[in-house]
């Protein structure tokens, strides 16, 4: 690292943090029903689509009520989605043909893109028609992130409410996501992206001829629409099999650097939220704080990793060893690993360089960051769901520490609170361990392997971690695409997602149900000694439950590199 790499990572948080503190207070008017900027202009369409619904917005749900609407809905996004790739064929605005996609894949794709996770065992251009991606994906990327935003807000009201039977309407805050924030911001950010050169079109694919001689293949498409919400909503499902790295959905630096800030935007301003709502503007600042320095750490370790260099290669004459196998040359190794860093935090899964191609040290903290539940920023919505479990959990630790009472933010923490949180946080864990011990021990898993050895360890693990994580990238030399893989990491997406969402809805409505009473003064959760707490309960968990399969995959590919063995 030198230092102008640590002064522009110095830049690009600053700007996050500004944007996240006036976008974390905005919406938390937009979920209060306060008027906000857009109100004028949004408030008729609002109502207009409650009238047409017959929702009652006045109406609030139990936290039954909410996880049930919101499963429905999810379950008929998924049947929806499945049922449009089988019949794409005979649909219009496929000027390329495409047969109906398998359905294996199909199911895999459809529970993908529902549960945010957006993991992709397909190529883009040479599977999807342009009606599949539009309303398939794209819609999908938005309803999928509204989702995760509704839930949160209800979480949130867990913890404001005072001896409430209710938690919010589910609808109603499934809408005001939609209407308020994605689609105004998708907007803007699409637009932008158009006049950096990412395409927006329905052409035909285009032939040319290489120098060579050789017929090339040019995809056409309408990517920047895509491309928009797969930042911002944590999406990561891209147009194009290459996704960030295609030089038609990430032309240069600048929609680089605008990509990685559209991913973490909303995630980092969900803090904020929480503590406007919360009536005490420091808490938000504490989970805030608490996620920057486990991004930081994890960044700080990939870049050193990345940077020390291979010395494999070093022998071999290149200099310094420098890794760029992998990488897009415009945007060289820092931002390739903070774009990494970035989406692997945010359960967003976009990618500008092949993961696969990373160091093994590097692998290893893109590894951890999914494991531990995505909770450092994490997907949106769902991201600071996970931290706030992780918090109940911290705080329990405390109670149990000084002899009272666990509490968090002026609510009791009863034994069904604390069963919940743990459910939401080990049963993800079990998965991701479950499937993998199962893959590296049939022929079905390893026939899909292109690497032997602990790297090949590491890509089954991360492809699992993904999957529950509900991340979507990949470290890209796996081929997922066989029934094995298509059902098991589409278990593993619908484990990550509900057995996370519905317990802290559970957890949100017993504790709306209790009075509010002033935070103990004892440990006081907007203090520094919370955020240090915070941060070492998640990374003592992680280690704890993943330190075996780590120490098995990147940590011996490393000691193995260095010994001048590759795999």
């Amino acid at each position: 690292m030198n230092a102008g790499w640590i002064c522009r990572i110095a830049v690009f948080l600053g700007v996050l943090t500004v944007c996240a503190v006036y976008l974390g207070g905005y919406m938390a008017r937009v979920f209060s029903g306060e008027k906000t900027l857009l109100s004028g202009l949004l408030s008729r369409t609002e109502h207009w689509i409650y009238k047409f619904l017959k929702i009652n917005p006045a109406s609030g749900m139990s936290w039954q009520g909410y996880a049930v609407a919101l499963l429905v809905f999810n379950l008929f996004g998924v049947v929806f989605l499945f049922l449009l790739q089988i019949v794409q064929q005979a649909l219009p605005l496929n000027p390329q043909g495409f047969g109906a996609v398998k359905w294996d894949l199909a199911l895999n794709t459809a529970i993908s893109f529902v549960t945010n996770t957006n993991w992709q065992a397909y190529g883009g251009e040479s599977t999807m028609s342009y009606l599949t991606q539009m309303l398939g994906m794209t819609v999908q990327n938005f309803l999928s992130a509204a989702t995760g935003i509704a839930a949160s807000i209800a979480v949130f009201r867990g913890f404001t409410a005072n001896s409430a039977k209710e938690i919010g309407n589910f609808w109603v805050d499934l809408t005001r996501s939609l209407l308020y924030i994605l689609l105004p911001l998708s907007v803007i950010f699409a637009v932008v992206l158009g006049t950096q050169g990412v395409i927006q079109n329905f052409n035909p694919y285009v032939k040319a001829r290489t120098l060579e001689g050789a017929e090339q293949i040019i995809a056409q498409g309408p990517a920047a629409s895509q491309t928009a919400i797969k930042m911002l909503g944590t999406n990561g499902g891209g147009f194009f099999n290459a996704n960030s790295a295609h030089p038609y959905e990430n032309p240069n630096p600048l929609t680089d650097w605008l990509q990685i800030m559209a991913l973490l935007v909303i995630s980092a301003a969900l803090p904020f939220t929480f503590g406007v709502m919360l009536k005490t503007k420091k808490q938000g600042w504490a989970v805030f704080t608490a996620m920057m320095i486990l991004f930081l750490l994890g960044l700080g370790f990939a870049l050193l990793a990345e940077s020390q260099g291979n010395p494999i290669l070093e022998k071999l004459g290149v200099h310094r060893g420098v890794n760029m196998e992998g990488k897009e040359v415009r945007f060289g190794i820092l931002s390739s690993v903070f774009f990494a860093q970035s989406t692997t935090v945010t359960s967003c899964g976009a990618v500008n360089s092949m993961h696969d191609s990373f160091l093994p040290l590097t692998g290893l903290v893109l590894l951890f960051n999914m494991m531990v539940g995505e909770v450092i920023f994490g997907g949106v919505g769902s991201g600071i769901i996970g931290f706030l479990l992780y918090a109940i959990l911290a705080m329990f630790l405390v109670g149990l520490m000084i002899g009272r009472t666990p509490e968090i933010f002026g609510k009791k923490l009863e034994p069904p609170e604390m069963v919940m949180a743990v459910l939401a946080i080990v049963l993800p864990s079990v998965c991701q361990l479950s499937f993998s011990s199962v893959a590296i021990s049939i022929k079905e898993g390893l026939a899909a392997l292109n690497n032997a050895g602990p790297h090949g360890l590491s890509e089954i693990i991360y492809a699992f971690a993904s999957g529950a994580g509900n991340n979507g990238s990949a470290f890209a030399g796996l081929n997922a695409n066989t029934p094995f893989y298509n059902l098991t990491i589409s278990v593993a997406m619908i484990i990550g997602r509900y057995i996370t969402l519905v317990p802290a809805l559970a957890i949100a409505g017993k504790l709306a149900a209790k009075k509010a009473s002033p935070p103990s003064a004892r440990f006081p959760t907007a203090s520094p000694l919370f955020v240090l707490l915070l941060v070492g309960v998640i990374i003592i968990v992680g280690a704890l439950t993943f330190f075996p399969a780590l120490a098995l995959g990147p940590f011996i590919e490393h000691l193995a590199m260095n010994a001048g063995k590759t795999y």
